[in-house]
């Protein structure tokens, strides 16, 4: 690992505690009372190091001060886990009976909670597990760097120390998609099938356009830890009722820890040029490797939504290369196991077809239960 890789993970590491605001208050606050005495006309300098430390000082105990208000509202539902050293949180319900039990990942680097509608919808056939990866959620943070296919042992580890027993069908959305196919990779003895909803394909990384959303991810997560580290967040009410609240809210203000923050910032190192080619041979499943397991490939039939990056490309040909491009090398996954299928999405809908059409994520999924998967193979 080069030497400037391991300074970010040491630095994220420490801004994953909630507590590092203080820390960051420490230099201005040395640097304003060395220079107040000093006198003179440094004293005006020390003054405005000092007040700038006051107000990190006073941010952070803000931050804090929602941290410990978040634990007590939202004390985790399932069940910690460890997994060497740090916890993993699961929360597992239904009844498996003689069905597999599904286990699902959102997409980015969220926590399990992110789908959860689909696991309310689910559990009433069989057993259903939310995970959240280390940092994310309920989580741990764990050890840096976050690596697809560290995570991908941990999610197998938790499942396994939280006497959840296989065979499973693991689901995974978008960037949980390519951990759900490393997971299954490492242990096709405990597999039953796997759904890769819109999955996101190392190709596009390697090969593909520079985009803007890929290259700023991982900055604007650390960004963001900042600003929660310092107290730029909404606090929760004081004396607010706890009432039936949205799962998506209840995770976006769970995850205002920035742990979940600085966690997505080192994964999403993988999705650059160079995090691939560092941690491609451990990141990608390559053609074969899944045997004959049932995949399902569920993705839209176009490029709906798509449309704010894909018409940044100005030239009418190029602009046309990145779209095919796009549309098809998702497919790549349907190489991985000779039983794949291609399942297409209702109409008019895009990349975030999980949180707009539950209904049919689950039905397809409910088709793999029963082997009855829909689709037809892949022409190719």
């Amino acid at each position: 690992m080069r030497p400037g890789t391991r300074v970010a993970d040491a630095i994220l590491q420490l801004l994953s505690r909630d507590w590092a605001g203080l820390a960051l208050a420490l230099p201005p606050a040395a640097v304003g009372a060395w220079c107040v005495t000093l006198g003179s006309g440094r004293r005006v300098l020390g003054g405005l190091l000092c007040a700038v430390a006051l107000a990190l000082v006073l941010g952070s105990l803000r931050h804090l001060t929602h941290v410990a208000r978040v634990r007590v509202r939202y004390p985790p539902p399932g069940r910690m886990v460890d997994v060497g050293g740090y916890r993993m949180h699961l929360l597992a319900e239904g009844d498996a009976g003689p069905r597999p039990t599904v286990v699902w990942m959102p997409g980015g680097h969220a926590g399990g909670y992110a789908m959860y509608r689909l696991h309310a919808l689910i559990r009433e056939r069989t057993r259903s597990v939310l995970v959240d990866r280390p940092g994310s959620g309920w989580s741990d943070p764990g050890p840096f760097p976050r690596t697809t296919a560290a995570e991908a042992v941990e999610l197998l580890t938790a499942l396994e120390r939280s006497g959840e027993n296989g065979p499973f069908v693991l689901v995974g959305h978008s960037f949980g998609g390519l951990l759900m196919a490393n997971a299954a990779r490492r242990r096709p003895d405990l597999m039953a099938g796997l759904v890769l909803l819109d999955p996101t394909p190392p190709d596009v990384v390697a090969f593909g356009p520079s985009l803007a959303p890929l290259r700023h991810a991982g900055r604007d997560q650390t960004a963001l830890a900042l600003r929660h580290l310092v107290g730029l967040h909404a606090l929760l009410p004081r004396n607010e009722a706890h009432p039936a609240e949205d799962p998506t809210r209840v995770l976006a203000v769970v995850e205002t820890r920035t742990k979940a923050n600085c966690a997505a910032a080192s994964i999403l190192r993988e999705l650059s040029p160079g995090g691939i080619t560092r941690d491609g041979w451990h990141t990608v499943v390559h053609d074969g490797e899944l045997g004959s397991l049932p995949l399902l490939l569920v993705a839209p039939r176009d490029l709906t939504g798509g449309d704010a990056i894909f018409d940044t490309v100005d030239d009418p040909e190029e602009s046309a290369r990145v779209r095919h491009f796009f549309l098809t090398v998702r497919d790549r996954f349907l190489a991985a196991s000779s039983a794949a299928r291609r399942v297409h999405t209702p109409q008019g809908t895009g990349h975030d077809f999980p949180d707009r059409v539950p209904e049919f994520v689950v039905e397809v999924v409910g088709s793999l239960l029963d082997g009855q998967a829909p689709g037809a193979p892949d022409p190719s």
